[in-house]
């Protein structure tokens, strides 16, 4: 009797004592596979280490109709920085986690996943590193791909349609695409303001940016926070909506520090300047992009306004963003669409 409440002590002790794997996180080099990061208690279920905790974005980033679940880890006695208007400063050792994936039938979330690929965001000690783990057809391992990876994928969506797309995981130069500000990679989305909302945790629902400080991982943040809301949510007026769609989705490089900042199109949240927000505003230099418009933005008359024209084109010299999409985000197109026509023509 002894000798088995020992191997049960021994066994709860070290289930308790299972570690994220932080010198994979700060090594000069990636390993093959995700797996050996220890994220996970179980790779395949996404069940994560009790360190790596989940969160949502209030408004997320269009990747060809995708679902995604987000991590964050912070290694021990360390906490992130809040940094107004931008991402929180996290420490040496952290890791910023995100897998996409496809369900099977939307309609019935039961059914089950397809899962794409795991991105991470490194913090090593000269600043974040990112790369990408594609999942195998097993749908038990995923495998570093430098190079990327195109996958060919399909869901039933909720009404009952099939869906297709040859989604691609990304390369890392692609990542550097999205990623940089100020010729560095960087988070986009773990801004204070972005995560400013409920979440149901095991514990229970609680705003996620008073669970992080519950959970020790972030110093501080105000408490008169400007938050997007949900692009999604109809009942919001409808300039929220969209300005908050573009920030997430458009504005990391539509800014004064992005890779778009020549442009001198802005559109992150806290820009208030009609035309940085692309009102009458003639392109920099977009030759066919444009469509023969004049204006990024005509207040009144969407098919005259190259930001709407960009948004519907699939045609890699035209699309905007350029890269990370093969399909056309059609609620959001028709979103743009409302909120340009009801703009006042000042």
């Amino acid at each position: 009797m002894r000798n088995t409440v020992c191997c049960l002590f021994l066994l709860i002790f070290s289930t308790n004592t299972f570690s994220v794997n932080s010198n994979l996180i700060l090594a000069d080099s990636f390993p093959d596979k995700l797996s050996e990061f220890e994220f996970f208690v179980d790779d395949s279920a996404q069940e994560p280490h009790e360190r790596v905790i989940p969160y949502e974005l209030i408004s997320t980033l269009f990747s060809d109709y995708s679902y995604k679940q987000r991590w964050v880890y912070v290694p021990n006695n360390a906490k992130a920085s809040y940094v107004k208007d931008w991402v929180f400063d996290f420490p040496e050792g952290s890791a910023l986690i995100k897998t996409f994936y496809y369900p099977v039938d939307e309609r019935n979330p039961d059914l089950g996943k397809q899962l794409l690929e795991t991105r991470l965001l490194l913090r090593k000690k000269d600043g974040w590193e990112a790369v990408s783990y594609a999942w195998n057809e097993q749908q038990n391992e995923a495998y570093k791909k430098i190079a990327g990876k195109t996958i060919n994928a399909s869901w039933i969506d909720f009404m009952g349609d099939e869906r297709q797309v040859r989604y691609r995981v990304p390369n890392v130069n692609q990542c550097k695409e999205c990623h940089a500000a100020k010729d560095s990679i960087t988070p986009i989305g773990p801004k204070a303001k972005n995560i400013n909302k409920h979440y149901s945790f095991e514990e229970g629902d609680f705003n996620q940016l008073t669970y992080w400080m519950k959970k020790e991982i972030i110093d501080s943040f105000p408490e008169d926070l400007v938050s997007p809301v949900d692009w999604r949510n109809e009942t919001k007026d409808i300039n929220d909506r969209a300005r908050s769609y573009l920030d997430v989705n458009c504005g990391h490089c539509h800014s004064p520090t992005g890779n778009a900042n020549s442009t001198g199109l802005y559109l992150n949240l806290v820009e208030t300047r009609d035309i940085n927000l692309g009102v009458y505003k003639k392109p920099v230099a977009t030759g066919r992009g444009s469509g023969g418009n004049k204006y990024s933005i005509v207040p009144g008359k969407p098919d005259e306004s190259i930001l709407l024209y960009r948004m519907e084109s699939m045609d890699p010299g035209i699309m905007m963003p350029e890269s990370g999409r093969a399909l056309t985000h059609q609620e959001a197109v028709e979103m743009i669409r409302d909120w340009i026509t009801q703009l006042p023509n000042k």
